[in-house]
């Protein structure tokens, strides 16, 4: 029973590491996106439009890596889980994930 309450476990964490990350590429990329449209709007931050909408993309995408480097991790040997969202299985301690 305890095995099956650990498999059960790891799921749900798996889960919510999966959908932590699934968010934060939607917003990342939401926000990129949306900075790309504002890199055009001079009017609305002065001269300096460009390269404030260029700093905050590399923010941005700064915080997405760093938020993925400690988010994405197998719930059992705490091991990067590299770049497949869709991942089954651990590559490292080969932990069943789904």
């Amino acid at each position: 029973m305890q095995q099956k309450h650990n498999r059960e476990q790891i799921r749900k964490q798996f889960w919510a590491r999966q959908l932590r990350q699934f968010f934060a590429m939607l917003m990342a990329i939401a926000l990129v996106f949306l900075m790309g449209y504002l890199y055009k709007r001079t009017e609305l931050f002065g001269e300096n439009a460009k390269e404030i909408m260029f700093g905050l993309q590399a923010i941005v995408i700064a915080a997405f890596i760093g938020f993925s480097a400690v988010n994405w991790r197998c719930p059992v040997c705490g091991k990067y889980m590299g770049a497949d969202i869709n991942r089954n299985v651990c590559k490292k301690c080969d932990t069943r994930l789904q």
